[in-house]
């Protein structure tokens, strides 16, 4: 029997940290092209160009949820001194490694604790992880805890997602801890997208955490 197509739907139904593994082993070898070339898929330019505005020359990077590793494929990312990649699918870091670009790979799960020490990153940025049936927003106190004090974060959130989940309150939470929030809406996809998702959304979430 052949296997459906995975698609944006079949990620945004994802329930479980165990579905998200399942869903990009299966799509991992396919997944620039039918997902980010069929989609215009344009977070990681996104991403990578808010990064080089607020944050060019710090180093060590993470980025969060890099999947394929879409987000260093940009010039933009060619002069970060290092950076390493964050997934929960070992097929996905696969692929990213393959870029020859990341100086570490890195297999996590954001719901649980991460294998990484406290303070260690200047930078933490993510284009895709904060999505319908992926991260929610608890995520970002185990991010907290592994940016160093003054580290920019460059988080893109889904829209819809960053409503529903409570992000904003999460946001407000963190206040005493974080400085310079920046919040821009931009969009997810470009005019090559399906129809149903053209219009899709996400959030910018700018900040840095705090320096003591």
């Amino acid at each position: 029997m052949t296997r459906k197509k995975p698609t944006v739907d079949t990620a945004y139904a994802l329930e479980t940290p165990e579905d998200s593994k399942r869903l990009y082993a299966q799509w991992a070898d396919t997944y620039d092209q039918t997902f980010a070339a069929d989609m215009d898929y344009l977070m990681p330019h996104t991403i990578a160009e808010a990064f080089v505005a607020v944050g060019k020359g710090r180093s060590p990077v993470l980025d969060v949820g890099a999947g394929t590793g879409l987000l260093v494929a940009h010039e933009a990312m060619r002069d970060v001194p290092r950076i390493d990649a964050l997934d929960i699918s070992p097929e996905m870091l696969r692929v990213a490694g393959g870029r020859g670009v990341y100086d570490g790979l890195i297999q996590g799960d954001l719901t649980q604790t991460l294998p990484i020490e406290d303070n260690t990153y200047a930078a933490i940025l993510s284009a895709g992880t904060f999505t319908h049936g992926h991260v929610g927003p608890d995520a970002l106190d185990e991010l907290m805890r592994i940016a160093k004090p003054g580290a920019v974060f460059v988080l893109g959130i889904n829209a819809a997602h960053y409503a529903e989940q409570g992000f904003e309150a999460k946001l407000a939470a963190l206040e005493p801890h974080i400085q310079g929030l920046m919040i821009d809406t931009v969009p997810i996809y470009g005019p090559g997208a399906d129809d149903a998702h053209r219009d899709d959304q996400a959030h910018v979430v700018t900040f840095f955490k705090s320096p003591s």
